[in-house]
Formats: structure tokens, C-alpha cells, sequence
């Protein structure tokens, strides 16, 4: 590894309820719990996959406005097994455009959702999974 290229360590979500966004994180996204060091009931770790982690830190104010434009992007397998399970937690997607249920089509035939946490901050999924 080039000594000056940085990779990925940890995102930090600041998050209103941690007990709503651990079970959001959990369910929608099947993250696995990771130890994390503080044990304050106001921190949770997720393993991302690999060594990336999701940091959740509680704390926020109830709503931080959010752009579409910052997010987190996860892939899957099959997007299609990923819709199916959003539809059934009743978790609401749709393209970048807005339009309910429909993927976009990137230029390189990567298709992607966009939907929110429980805190507003928005996530990608997509199936890049090469």
C-alpha cells in the first residue's frame, strides 16, 4: 500500500435516537455488530465489511436537514431481494429523481436506490458487487 493513500477507516453518523437507528442499521442493511470501546450507551459500531466500520453516535438534534447528494453507498447481491425487503420493513425508495420504486441506471448498467435513515442522511444501495 502507497504510504500516502488513505482508505477508509470509519464513517460517524451523528443520530438522534441510537436505539431507532441501531435497529434501522441492523434490519434494513444487515450490519453486524462490531465491540466498540467507550460502553456509555451513547456509541455503536457496525462492521461495514472489510475494516470500514459505521460509527453510530447518539446526541443529535431531532432533524438535521439532509442533501441527496452526501451519502453513504452500500452494494448488494441483488438489488432486487433488497427492494423486496425495504418494501416489506415499509422503508420508502426510489431513483435519484425522486420516482417511488424505480432504480436508476447509471451509464455503466450499475442500478442504484436512494432512501433515508431514521435521522434523514441518505444511503445508496446498488449492485456493484464485482
Amino acid at each position: 500500500m502507497n504510504p500516502v493513500s488513505a482508505t477508509i477507516n470509519h464513517i460517524a453518523l451523528y443520530v438522534h435516537d441510537l436505539n431507532r437507528s441501531v435497529k434501522f442499521y441492523e434490519e434494513v442493511l444487515q450490519l453486524r455488530q462490531i465491540p466498540e470501546p467507550f460502553k456509555d450507551g451513547w456509541h455503536f459500531w457496525f462492521s461495514m465489511g472489510g475494516r470500514s466500520q459505521l460509527h453510530l453516535i447518539e446526541g443529535a438534534p431531532k432533524e438535521i436537514p439532509q442533501e441527496k447528494n452526501t451519502h453513504i453507498c452500500f452494494s448488494v447481491a441483488s438489488l432486487e431481494e433488497f427492494m423486496a425487503n425495504l418494501d416489506a420493513l415499509d422503508i420508502p425508495y426510489g431513483n435519484f429523481a425522486g420516482e417511488l420504486k424505480t432504480p436508476n441506471l447509471r451509464s455503466d448498467g450499475i442500478r442504484q436506490i436512494f432512501f433515508q435513515d431514521p435521522d434523514g442522511y441518505w444511503l445508496e444501495v446498488n449492485d456493484d458487487h464485482v
